[in-house]
């Protein structure tokens, strides 16, 4: 399994010089380009604190949003104005949700109570607690993990069958139903039976695609409290959920699980395009990582990966440069390295062309 996206060349000033190769280096075989990791580091020192009026704003302003449409869709008396206002939700309460990402990367002292809020405003309702990120994702970000059997968010899905595509998608639509389940049932069994507990803590408390991956326990016991109170909240709000068809009626928890079935579809799909999953399950360099990264620096692609997401293979070079950051990074950064770079190497012009790829990829595993 030797395809990679692009036939790799050293850019020019890449560290040391290097021939051709005959055939395209798989992703494992890639080297550092030296000259592209000091440059990310050295042009955007002056951009890398988080700016806690852009992080408290933005968040609570989406999820503000979200709520207002999600309940607004459930009352609606017109077919037309619901779904009008299911899609509003959808679009807020996507972004809200995705600064689950940010709370992994940022230091937990750089914008104080802001986690504790995001769980109580956005995660808990939503039955995502960042503890589900939390001690998961930055492996993905490990040098030695990344692309691995041992990464928790990746899957060679260029290199699989065809099916594997759609499947990856589909299977998004049924996430709300699993986390009701997760924390409404077995949660609860979990506190009898330590076997449900221990199968539910390390095959359905991690926001993972891998399916071999299994989560370990908390190190320490400052851990354990944290993620504790979050189980306990999103355990109770799942099983008040669970009682609301018996007073309320099932459409606002029907209305809720299809926009929460929405915003899961709508992330799996920016998933599917954040990576060119290319790599054939060993360690890569961090420039390798990148080429296997997508940026997509169009504006309208922040509507569909928000929160700085666009730019998913510059935050690959910088995990801890806040995402309103990275818009500036990414242009100082390429201004600097120039068209041709290795840099360049990881820009596309949008979704569909990602999403052809991936699967055109994939039809060449057919027998």
């Amino acid at each position: 399994m030797n395809s990679v996206s692009r036939d790799f060349e050293p850019a020019t000033g890449a560290s040391g010089p290097a021939e051709a190769p005959d055939a395209p280096l798989r992703k494992s075989q890639i080297p550092d380009d030296k000259a592209m990791l000091r440059a990310a580091v050295e042009l955007t020192r002056d951009i890398a604190e988080a700016n806690p009026g852009i992080y408290w704003t933005d968040m609570l302003g989406s999820a503000l949003v979200g709520y207002v449409a999600l309940a607004a869709a459930i009352m609606a008396p017109q077919t037309w104005v619901a779904v009008l206002c299911a899609v509003i939700s959808v679009m807020a309460l996507y972004r809200a949700l995705l600064f689950i990402h940010e709370i992994t990367h940022i230091h937990r002292d750089a914008l104080p109570g802001f986690r504790t809020a995001w769980n109580l405003v956005v995660g808990i309702p939503m039955l995502t607690p960042s503890l589900m990120y939390e001690q998961v994702h930055t492996l993905h970000h490990a040098r030695t993990k990344y692309g691995t059997p041992e990464d928790p968010e990746y899957l060679p899905l260029a290199l699989m069958k065809p099916w594997s595509l759609p499947a990856f998608v589909l299977v998004a639509l049924l996430a709300p139903v699993a986390l009701l389940l997760r924390w409404g049932v077995l949660a609860p069994l979990g506190l009898v039976i330590p076997a449900v507990r221990k199968f539910a803590w390390e095959r359905g408390s991690s926001l993972s695609i891998n399916p071999d991956f299994r989560r370990r326990a908390p190190d320490s016991e400052a851990q354990r409290r944290w993620f504790a109170w979050q189980e306990v909240g999103a355990s109770l709000w799942a099983m008040f959920l669970l009682t609301t068809p018996y007073w309320l009626g099932w459409k606002p928890l029907v209305v809720a699980l299809a926009v929460a079935s929405a915003v899961a579809t709508f992330n799996q799909l920016r998933t599917l395009v954040a990576h060119l999953w290319e790599n054939d399950g060993e360690a890569m360099t961090v420039t390798a990582q990148y080429l296997d990264s997508v940026n997509v620096p169009r504006v309208i692609a922040g509507f569909w990966a928000p929160v700085g997401l666009r730019y998913h293979a510059t935050h690959h070079l910088l995990p801890s440069l806040p995402y309103h950051s990275l818009h500036e990074a990414h242009r100082r950064i390429a201004a600097h390295l120039g068209v041709g770079s290795t840099f360049d190497g990881a820009n596309y012009p949008g979704m569909m062309p990602l999403l052809g790829k991936i699967a055109k990829s994939t039809m060449g595993r057919l027998p």
